[in-house]
């Protein structure tokens, strides 16, 4: 089995873009403060249908490999991480101090959930 084919490369990648149609879902529409709120919840309840296209397999796939707590901090990681890209391109947002700082606890997360089980 390659690594592009492996279960851990396979469900990253399938987060990474659920990652970044749930933050269209969710933000997106901020751009189009003249567009109707039941349009924009129609719009965005679409995207978030596919979504679950790719978050499901992503869960599925990934618990092969991770356990579900792992599964979870890997997703809150990938949120972060395309939030944040999504805040400064799509948004035009600055990140600041106590924005990294915040990103670098979640990273501490990812640290500690992976460290070698003792039980």
């Amino acid at each position: 089995m390659s690594f592009l084919t492996s279960p851990r490369f396979l469900s990253i990648v399938l987060l990474i873009i659920s990652n970044i149609l749930m933050t269209f879902a969710w933000y997106g529409h901020l751009k189009f403060k003249t567009a109707s709120l039941a349009l924009v919840i129609l719009i965005s309840w679409g995207i978030a249908g596919l979504e679950y296209c790719f978050m499901i397999p992503a869960n599925r796939i990934g618990n092969q490999v991770f356990s579900v707590t792992e599964l979870k901090i890997i997703q809150e990681f990938l949120t972060i991480t395309v939030f944040s890209i999504f805040a400064m391109t799509y948004m035009h947002e600055k990140i600041h101090w106590n924005h990294l700082v915040a990103f670098l606890c979640i990273i501490a997360a990812v640290f500690f959930t992976f460290l070698p089980k003792t039980d």
